[in-house]
């Protein structure tokens, strides 16, 4: 791994102990900042993004084999471990937690660095390609699933009633909505006009500060979870078994080779993204345990990523990069 993504590693480290360090002096102030500021990158900042990525999404360039290749085996692998830690769940919304803990990667933070460093620009073109679709599609399932179980939950609901609430959560929701909304807009084929793209920029660029702040706050505030070997699986299924399922589906499923096979393959293998958390802080279920995982992902990640790309230059080489 280069000095480059060594350092971006430690660049993300240093900023969530900022906010642990921030959490642990109070500076932020009394009660649940950890909580205000998830509130505010869920209803505001990411919305914002979201918007903006759907709205000016080209989606007549998308590689559409390409993109099945990855999301095929990683939604298969939420939905597996969300099936499994249904029947032992404890809250409504702890299978779903812990399905995207497994499954959501740090595409932005560390899968940037990763691909523009070791693939050069034809490999940093592929994952950002991935990336634009990346958030919505994975968000939009578990929000389906989480929306469904907590409709469950409802006493004396028909199937109809709680289909109806499910849908309507669904869609009135501050990650599903901004996607319809951007979508909508995209359909027109309008540009967005320059003021109102300028803002959503604006508010986007918020995103990545404020979530790695945010893993820093909520470790400081509700500290090392006593039962966080329980998150360690989903740790080792992150950085291990995902991958493993990308190179199996897309190589010998979608007959990939070289180059994009070893960029959504890396994309398998990155940390947790710090999404879980926030998906977390909204369904108020296993943050502190979330906020373990990530950060131990992103620790762990500095010896399994050379791993995996010892293993793809053997067997799967790929031209070009940096």
């Amino acid at each position: 791994m280069s000095f480059a993504i060594v350092a971006k590693l430690l660049a993300i480290l240093a900023a969530v102990g900022l906010g642990w360090a921030a959490g642990r002096s109070k500076l932020l102030g009394e009660g649940d900042p950890a909580r205000v500021l998830a509130n505010a990158a869920f209803y505001l900042f990411v919305p914002a993004l979201l918007v903006r990525t759907t709205a000016r999404l080209d989606t007549h360039a998308l590689p559409w084999s390409l993109l099945a290749a990855f999301f095929v085996p990683v939604l298969g692998l939420i939905l597996l471990v969300y099936l499994w830690q249904r029947p032992r769940r404890t809250s409504a919304a702890e299978p779903s937690v812990k399905a995207i803990t497994a499954g959501f990667g740090n595409t932005l933070q560390v899968g940037i660095p990763l691909a523009a460093g070791v693939f050069g620009e034809t490999g940093l073109a592929i994952h950002i390609t991935v990336v634009s679709l990346h958030a919505l599609v994975l968000l939009i399932l578990l929000t389906l699933l989480v929306e469904l179980d907590l409709a469950r939950e409802q006493p004396s609901r028909s199937l109809a009633a709680t289909l109806a609430q499910t849908a309507r959560n669904t869609v009135i929701h501050p990650v599903v909505l901004p996607v319809v909304v951007g979508l909508s807009w995209n359909a027109t084929g309008w540009p967005l006009p320059a003021v109102l793209d300028e803002a959503l920029q604006t508010l986007g660029t918020a995103v990545v500060p404020l979530c790695l702040t945010l893993i820093g706050l909520s470790l400081a505030q509700y500290g090392w979870p006593s039962a966080w070997r329980g998150m360690l699986g989903l740790v080792l299924v992150k950085l291990l078994v995902q991958p493993a399922l990308v190179l199996v589906c897309a190589h010998w499923g979608f007959g990939l080779t070289g180059l994009p096979l070893a960029v959504i393959v890396m994309m398998g293998a990155l940390p947790i993204g710090s999404n879980a958390l926030i998906f977390a802080q909204r369904y108020r279920s296993l943050e502190a345990e979330t906020t373990a995982a990530t950060v131990l992902s992103t620790v762990a990640y500095v010896a399994t990523a050379p791993l995996w790309l010892a293993l793809l230059a053997r067997y799967f080489p790929w031209s070009g990069g940096a």
